[in-house]
């Protein structure tokens, strides 16, 4: 399924840190690759995954780094599980670091939002009407449990926003072209069938568009990046460090914060 929307992506290079950004995102954000970091090799260098393996020290620096370009005080991420548990901030102290969710909701100026991944998507998500700002890592398993819509859900409940007024970019991410699941029948709902697009293969950017739709988002408010990180040797890629033998590799970041004006 091809994406209708143009996609106003485009590459920045500030302090070594290789980054895209969506113009249509009024928010600090970027989709950071895999270059301007400290991390030796498998996790060469701007590794932000701090459980596969890497030093403390590298990871905590790298971050560093990228809340350093968007000019953020600080980050927030979570223990990535693959699940659908959804993470309020609320108070600008609030450390959630060890806590295991998938999705990340604030409306504190300052912060940083953290996504990491290796080819699951990072989904960036701004309402510029209230002043909210989420980002959600959803795999596969993310799409089984459709964390996207449950994710707009929350976003209604708490900080009573429109769907209408939500703007969402879907990261850099294993592609139609790589997304291989022979058992896609036993593994994905019948509902999502229909994004079987040949050879096995699953067009979860397709996916992830259709359930925010679902939820409520207009089409012209959804951009997909359209990178696929197995393809694109810049983002590090699991499924193709496994392929050539090799399980370890370092996680991509994905980031969004507040400017202090949207207070």
């Amino acid at each position: 399924m091809s994406d209708p929307i143009a996609m106003p992506f485009h590459t920045c290079n500030q302090d070594g840190l290789k980054h895209s950004v969506c113009s249509h995102l009024a928010v600090p954000h970027a989709m950071f690759m895999r270059h301007g970091g400290v991390s030796p090799a498998p996790y060469d260098s701007l590794n932000c995954g701090d459980r596969v393996g890497d030093a403390p020290e590298h990871v905590t620096e790298n971050r560093t780094r990228m809340a350093r370009v968007l000019g953020l005080e600080g980050l927030r991420t979570v223990t990535q599980v693959h699940g659908d548990r959804i993470i309020i901030i609320h108070d600008p102290q609030q450390q959630t670091d060890e806590e295991q969710a998938d999705a990340i909701l604030t409306d504190i100026a300052g912060i940083g939002l953290l996504i990491q991944q290796a080819d699951c998507q990072a989904v960036l998500l701004h309402d510029p009407v209230r002043g909210v700002i989420g980002a959600v890592h959803s795999g596969w398993r993310g799409s089984v449990l459709n964390i996207l819509g449950k994710t707009i859900l929350e976003m209604q409940r708490t900080f009573s926003c429109n769907p209408d007024e939500i703007q969402a970019v879907i990261s850099p991410s294993l592609g139609p072209c790589c997304a291989e699941f022979i058992h896609y029948k036993k593994e994905l709902p019948a509902p999502l069938h229909q994004f079987h697009v040949g050879n096995n293969h699953i067009d979860f950017w397709a996916i992830s568009r259709w359930q925010l739709e679902c939820a409520g988002l207009r089409s012209d408010h959804i951009w997909i990046s359209r990178q696929c990180t197995m393809c694109n040797k810049d983002y590090f890629s699991y499924r193709r460090s496994v392929r050539n033998g090799k399980m370890e590799t370092g996680r991509n970041g994905s980031m969004i914060g507040l400017p202090s004006e949207e207070r």
